[in-house]
């Protein structure tokens, strides 16, 4: 066994989480952001050793993700008009740090979810935990919404998508987010699926992502007990290198009965490297 192997199985030994794979299937699955009633999407659960985060440090140029300290500026993260505000500026410059950029263009509004235990989980516009592995988008939809995105007459010699996710509602979480190293990941691993978003009382759209087939080679990370001023942050593509992190909410055995539900904020950003 090799040194890395050995340490990782250390790091591992009596954490495991119950990972909610996607089943390969005659039909392409889909899933929907909030009727749920309606997604088709086979599972594969697995039992699968947890790497503890802290312990390891992941990078962001490595595994793919980091979890770096940051404090906000907003107070009340279900404020709408106070995050579209302040933190879209705050995560640019967060990214911008984190991954040498030269730009950093937030792409969408900030999603807000809540664990099933807190009642409020479908209470606004997606806001239920994503419960089985995805990829967010597949590598041709990143480069459509990245034509989309970058400024006219700019030169981008690179371009990556980011996540970054905050669990906001104080530790422990009761349902965490399980982390993929994306260098585990073989290509025939992923699978394409059809995200449709179905927002209140607007027109329904749809855009390809990827679901995960279960493989026992994969490195699944966990980081325990997140503060409010912990930030995941995580790559969901790379013009580059093709790279993307499957993802997954999972419930944690390990929360006491009773605790705080989970509840947090997400937003996603493209990072530009110039020519």
């Amino acid at each position: 066994m090799s040194a890395f192997l050995r340490n990782w199985h250390k790091r591992s030994v009596g954490r495991t989480g119950h990972i909610a794979y996607v089943a390969r299937d005659a039909a392409r699955p889909f899933y929907y952001a909030n009727a749920h009633a309606r997604d088709c999407v086979p599972l594969d659960p697995r039992e699968m050793p947890l790497i503890d985060g802290r312990a390891a440090a992941p990078r962001i140029d490595r595994e793919g993700f980091a979890c770096l300290r940051h404090v906000s500026a907003v107070a009340d993260f279900t404020d709408h008009n106070a995050v579209a505000a302040i933190y879209a500026d705050e995560i640019a410059a967060l990214v911008r740090a984190a991954t040498g950029a030269d730009a950093v263009i937030v792409t969408a509004p900030a999603i807000v979810r809540f664990s099933e235990a807190s009642g409020q989980a479908g209470t606004r516009d997606n806001s239920h935990p994503a419960r089985f592995v995805h990829i967010d988008a597949t590598a041709a939809t990143s480069a459509l919404f990245a034509a989309r995105t970058i400024p006219a007459g700019r030169s981008v010699r690179r371009y990556a998508h980011y996540n970054v996710w905050r669990a906001f509602s104080g530790a422990p979480q009761d349902v965490s987010l399980a982390l993929c190293d994306m260098t585990s990941v073989d290509a025939c691993d992923r699978f394409e699926a059809d995200a449709i978003f179905d927002p209140p009382g607007a027109p329904e759209w749809r855009f390809a992502s990827w679901v995960l087939a279960a493989n026992p080679a994969h490195r699944w990370y966990w980081f325990a007990n997140l503060s409010r001023d912990d930030v995941l942050l995580f790559q969901s593509s790379d013009s580059d290198t093709g790279d993307a992190v499957p993802h997954v909410a999972f419930d944690n055995r390990r929360a006491p009965p009773g605790c705080h539900p989970r509840a947090s904020i997400e937003m996603r950003c493209i990072a530009l490297w110039h020519d």
